[in-house]
């Protein structure tokens, strides 16, 4: 079973996948405005890894 599958088809929308790479980001920067630099990194890895997943390497398999 794989963490994050690029090729569900869940993720055969551009939209979807955006927002599953951005919003962890996007917590990760509400977590360091609130002194919580763990969990900002956790999340900051989270939405990287989905990016990478999702955005960079899924035009390779498509």
């Amino acid at each position: 079973m794989k963490i994050l599958d690029p090729n569900d088809p869940f993720f055969d929308k551009a939209w979807v996948r955006w927002l599953t790479s951005v919003l962890p980001m996007i917590w990760g920067l509400v977590e360091f405005y609130f002194n919580s630099p763990g969990w900002g990194i956790l999340f900051f890895v989270a939405g990287g890894y989905a990016f990478w997943k999702l955005i960079i390497t899924r035009a390779d398999t498509e």
